[in-house]
């Protein structure tokens, strides 16, 4: 397995050749080599690849691989939602066969049949499911909004949920979006939606893509800054 040396950090990572894809991408995640995905391509320039974003990898390999907590959701434990974290709470429910989860405006409670905690991995079906009813809600109303803002559209906008990436725009111009951007301060949600309806005209990040970006965002650095502070996966 390739490795390249960055300071003090060795970055081993595995290719997986991707046709569809039109760009190449790295996710870095707990415990694994980063995985870099798009185009075929060779060795040398997959090292190239991974040497772009080498920084960006150091930092994000820091934040995953600190100690985990493995504390099971309780009374008081907090969720992330639109850029806050809510209090949380777990009520014993008898009567029902599975977890449940709602929020109401101030917290989100979740109902147990086992007691009164539950496992961050049995939670988190119930809260990307939880995710994707609001985005499908609201998040795809603020790309209308930004379609008219703008007057750049889509072919369609839907929600996806995607091994590591925040949301795409097709070559059909189809824009779709992973439930958990529904964790984002809307500010931030608001610049992926900029972000990917500009990939409509400007499919690279090129210099004439983030000139369109900053016509219809001119603060965007900020909202990238604060979206690069998200653990997820990236693009190149």
């Amino acid at each position: 397995m390739p490795i390249l040396q960055y300071g003090q950090t060795a970055i081993d990572w595995r290719f997986q050749p991707d046709t569809k894809l039109k760009r190449h991408y790295v996710t870095v995640e707990r415990g694994r080599p980063v995985l870099l995905r798009g185009p075929l391509v060779s060795e040398t320039e997959q090292e190239a690849l991974v040497r772009r974003r080498a920084r960006w990898i150091r930092d994000k390999l820091e934040l995953v691989n600190q100690p985990q907590r493995n504390d099971n959701i309780v009374t008081g434990s907090r969720l992330r939602y639109c850029g806050r974290t809510y209090f949380t709470e777990v009520r014993h429910t008898e009567g029902i066969t599975r977890p449940r989860l709602t929020f109401t405006a101030s917290r989100f409670i979740v109902e147990h049949p086992d007691g009164l905690s539950i496992l961050p991995e049995a939670l988190a079906p119930l809260l990307e499911r939880f995710y994707r009813e609001r985005a499908n809600e609201k998040l795809l109303q603020r790309v209308r909004h930004w379609e008219r803002q703008t007057g750049l559209h889509s072919r369609d906008a839907r929600i996806r949920h995607f091994q590591s990436r925040w949301a795409s725009c097709d070559t059909d111009n189809v824009l779709e979006f992973h439930p958990r951007v529904m964790e984002l301060a809307s500010t931030v949600q608001d610049y992926i939606i900029v972000h990917e309806l500009c990939h409509t005209v400007e499919k690279n990040h090129t210099k004439a893509f983030w000139a369109l970006v900053t016509r219809h965002m001119p603060d965007w650095r900020r909202q990238h800054a604060m979206l690069e502070q998200a653990t997820f996966g990236d693009a190149i």
